[in-house]
This record gives structure tokens, C-alpha cells and sequence, in this order.
């Protein structure tokens, strides 16, 4: 008959009473061989009635006592540690600390291959699970189940290297043709960063990220996840990441908030030239020194400037469109000299208060372009801008232009911090800004993205050409108007009939992109 009246035993409770027995037995101990010290003397004849001697023993005792403890507690920390770690891989509920086999202590004990043996084989035990039918390999059924599901699954090792990944996991090749995560985390709350510190200062960790994007903003391809990510130290899959794509919901609120900030971004240039005007009309009403020809030439930059600011409402409302098809544009017959003139005065302005010189050299007998003026000033504007803040102090940008086959080209030259290589071919993404102009320059990244927009909408190219610390050429097509005159008399000006066709995309060799 099983005695019943006895109660349970718990792993969890052989710590504590190991340690109360070492305690109680170090003192009794101790006691034990100062009694017999004492008798010991009390024979040998000495005098042991006086306080100084009494006092000299008490404290030897209490001192000795002390010292072993200390001792005891050091010699039975591996037996604390190891019992910790069977607590924990007991599965019983306690409040108990695994030990992490990482801990520098760990190299002085030698427990760390015995507590890793230990989180091992408790990873390995599959007694208690759920027996799978064998009509099919387990992995297979596995496989097949998570691919009829938006979520993904990725195990990596301890390092963080990818060992398998579902079909729907925000998975890329890495340069040595290995598998790599492709999702954006935010630094410096990254996947790496969380490893790191679990993988040396913990057994067992979670964490959860959301909206972690797989692209940057702007390319189609772009998924947004939820991520729940746990590791367990000495498990045969350490790490594992459960990604859910959530585009559907996120998406949308990202357009809002790209849209907001696309709008603040191409609104907030000429209403700055506009309240610049009028502050400098105020001072002059207030105290008039500006003669009558002065004042119609600032009305008349207000003028140009209002209607600068109208065309850029209507490429706000316009670029939409040019997400799935491109950007609906009217063009007629200019010179570019004719066209850069609208904001000469105001690029002269803002080279000077940067203290950068700005050489505009266009030649006067250009052949005409087809173009919209209003879209285009934008393109020139973006350019020379971009080139003024990413320039050397004091530094030259040049704008020059050629006939180039059947178009006009117009290159902005500047010779300044220049663009790492890696991300010239995402400087035309929406919203895209590399981490080194993020920290040196203020910007929202809409600039190109609505400038290549823009010059698709022409029936042109953009292209950019760049070295780092060397500087970097901005460079954009248009029509001669004579090459396509006669599509647009037929469509009104519409430039549906002149969007170019070709591809866009890297030129080998150089660090290069065309649009």
C-alpha cells in the first residue's frame, strides 16, 4: 500500500534545503570544535574564568563561523546553479532563475558544458508530445499547413543564421547565396540586438515587434509584419520567428501618412518663398524705399511663386496615379530657358544664404522641349536643392544642358558628400532616405520619387551618377518638342502618348541608376 501521508517533493524545493542543511551543519560544526577547544583547555590547566578570555574565544568562534559560511556558500553555488537548472527544465512553477551558461562566472566553475547538457536533452525530450500520424513525413504536413497561411515560421541558430524558413516567411538571399531575413527592423530595437543580449545574459527570452516591413516605402513588393520572436538557449532550434503578414491593415494607414507627409513636403517650399516675399512687401509698406518698378517685380515673384504652388497642389493630387500608371501632365512648347527662369531667383537665393556658388549654364539656343512648366521647375528645383545641401561648404554646383539624340538633357553637378553605392538604386523610392542623410540633412525622402515621377510623365529619364566624397550628377531628359509634336497635337497636349516604355534599373559597373 502507497503511503500517501508523506508530501510531494518538488525539484524546486531541493535548493532550500540543501542550503538550510549546509548552514545548520557548517554552525554545529563550528560549535562542536570550539566545545571541545574549550575543554581542551579548561584541562590543560589555563585559566579560562576571565572576561578577556571568554571574550578572545567568542570572537574566534563567531569569526570562524562566519568565514565558513562564506566558504560554504561559495563551494555549494554549482549546486545552486545545477538545481536551478533542473527547476527549470522541470516544467514546475517557480519563481526560480535559470542559470545562462554565458555568464562569466561560468569559465571559473566549469558548469558551463553541464548546464547546457542539461537545457539539451531537455529541448531533445519529446515524450510528451502529440503523436503525428506517419501516413507522411511530419515536416511535410508542416510545410503544406503554413503555406495555406499568411504567417511564417523561420528557425535560426544561436548566431541568427536562418536554418529553415515556410513558404510565406520575409525571406532573401544573402551575398554568399545563403538565406537571410529581408524585414526593416528600427534601430536599435533589432533582431540582432535582442539576440545578442539573450543569447549572453538569458536561457529563455521573447519579444515582439510590429509593423516591420520587408522593402523600403514605395516598392510594390512591400509586405508589413507583426513578428513574435523566442529563443532558449541549447535547443535544437534556438531561435524561432513567427511573422504575420498584416499588410492589409497596415498598408492603408501608411498611404495616409505618406500622402500627409508627400503634401507638408511639396507645399512647404513655396509657401517659404511666398512668406519670404511678403514679409520683405511689409517692411517696405511700412517704411517705402522701393520705387514703383521694385514693387511690381516683388508682385510679380508673388505672382510666379502662387502659381508655383498651385501647380504643386495639382501634382499632390496627380501622384496617386502615377503608383499604378504615371503622372497626368499636359505639355506645350518651351525653351528650357524660358522654363528655369520661373525659379531662377528663387535657387540663387537659397545657393547664397548656404553659401554655395550656382553656375547656370544653359545655352539660349536650345531647341524647344515639350514640357509642362509648372511640373518641371519642381524636377530642377529638387535638384539644385538636394545638390546645395549635401555640397561642402562654400562649394560650386553646376547646371548645364545639351541636346542629347532626340531630347534636351539637363545635368545638376555637385561636389559634395556624394551617395554610397548600396543605395543609389533606392534614392527614387518613395520616402527612401539613406541612414547617413538622415543624421546629416533634414528631408522627407519625396523629393526624386515625385521628380522621377515628373520626368516619366515627359516621356524622359532620370539618372543619377555618384561617388562617395566625390560628388554626384543629377541628370533628366525631355523631348525636343519637334519629336513629338505631332502625338501630342493629336492628343491635345495629353502625354499618355509619349511615356517612355523602356526599363529603369542598375547600369553594371558603375555606381549608377537610371530611372
Amino acid at each position: 500500500m502507497v503511503d500517501t501521508s508523506q508530501p510531494k517533493q518538488h525539484v524546486r524545493d531541493f535548493w532550500p534545503k540543501a542550503r538550510r542543511r549546509g548552514i545548520v551543519l557548517t554552525i554545529i560544526m563550528e560549535l562542536l570544535v570550539a566545545g571541545i577547544l574549550t575543554l581542551a583547555l579548561f584541562f590543560s590547566g589555563i585559566n579560562v574564568d576571565n572576561i578577556a578570555f571568554a571574550i578572545i574565544i567568542i570572537a574566534g568562534i563567531a569569526s570562524s563561523i562566519g568565514i565558513n559560511l562564506i566558504l560554504a556558500h561559495m563551494l555549494m553555488t554549482p549546486l545552486k546553479d545545477l538545481s536551478a537548472a533542473l527547476t527549470h527544465v522541470s516544467g514546475e512553477p517557480s519563481d526560480i532563475i535559470p542559470p545562462n551558461s554565458s555568464a562569466p562566472s561560468r569559465k571559473y566553475d566549469g558548469l558551463e558544458p553541464l548546464i547546457e547538457l542539461i537545457y539539451k536533452l531537455s529541448s531533445q525530450d519529446t515524450s510528451s508530445a502529440t503523436p503525428v500520424a506517419a501516413t507522411e513525413p511530419t515536416t511535410d504536413i508542416v510545410s503544406r499547413a503554413l503555406a495555406q497561411t499568411d504567417a511564417g515560421v523561420i528557425i535560426c541558430d544561436e548566431a541568427g543564421k536562418v536554418l529553415y524558413a515556410s513558404a510565406h516567411a520575409p525571406i532573401g538571399e544573402a551575398a554568399d547565396g545563403s538565406p537571410e531575413l529581408t524585414m526593416l527592423f528600427e534601430s536599435p530595437d533589432t533582431f540582432e540586438n535582442w539576440l545578442a543580449t539573450a543569447r549572453d545574459q538569458q536561457v529563455k527570452s521573447s519579444h515582439t515587434w510590429q509593423r516591420v516591413a520587408d522593402k523600403i516605402v514605395g516598392d510594390p513588393d512591400r509586405r508589413i509584419f507583426d513578428v513574435f520572436a523566442n529563443y532558449e538557449k541549447g535547443s535544437t532550434a534556438p531561435v524561432v520567428l513567427i511573422t504575420v503578414d498584416r499588410s492589409s491593415t497596415y498598408q492603408p494607414e501608411d498611404d495616409q501618412l505618406d500622402f500627409i507627409s508627400f503634401a507638408a513636403h511639396e507645399l512647404r517650399g513655396p509657401v517659404t518663398v511666398i512668406r519670404g516675399y511678403l514679409d520683405v512687401f511689409r517692411e517696405e509698406v511700412e517704411s517705402p524705399s522701393m520705387d514703383a518698378d521694385e514693387r511690381a517685380t516683388l508682385l510679380s515673384r508673388l505672382v510666379v511663386s502662387a502659381n508655383r504652388l498651385s501647380g504643386y497642389i495639382t501634382n499632390i493630387l496627380n501622384a496617386s496615379r502615377h503608383d499604378r500608371q504615371h503622372l497626368k501632365i499636359n505639355l506645350r512648347e518651351y525653351t528650357l530657358p524660358q522654363v528655369y527662369a520661373a525659379i531662377a531667383d528663387d535657387m540663387s537665393l537659397r545657393a547664397s544664404t548656404q553659401n554655395r556658388l550656382l553656375s547656370v549654364q544653359i545655352p539660349s539656343d536650345l531647341p524647344t522641349i515639350a514640357a509642362d512648366p509648372s511640373s518641371l521647375t519642381e524636377v530642377l528645383s529638387n535638384l539644385i536643392d538636394n545638390a546645395i545641401k549635401y555640397s561642402n561648404e562654400g562649394g560650386t554646383i553646376t547646371v548645364n544642358a545639351s541636346v542629347d539624340g532626340e531630347f534636351v538633357r539637363v545635368n545638376v553637378i555637385d561636389q559634395g558628400i556624394g551617395i554610397p553605392a548600396n543605395v543609389v538604386s533606392n534614392l527614387f523610392h518613395k520616402f527612401y532616405r539613406s541612414h547617413r542623410s538622415r543624421e546629416t540633412v533634414a528631408g522627407t525622402g519625396i523629393g526624386l520619387y515625385i521628380s522621377k515621377a515628373i520626368v516619366d510623365g515627359h516621356g524622359g529619364i532620370i539618372e543619377v551618377k555618384s561617388e562617395e566624397n566625390k560628388g554626384s550628377t543629377f541628370s533628366f531628359t525631355v523631348p525636343i518638342y519637334a519629336t513629338v509634336a505631332e502625338k501630342l497635337t493629336a492628343a491635345a497636349g495629353a502625354n499618355d502618348a509619349i511615356i517612355r516604355q523602356g526599363e529603369s534599373g542598375w547600369i553594371k559597373n558603375h555606381a549608377k541608376y537610371r530611372g
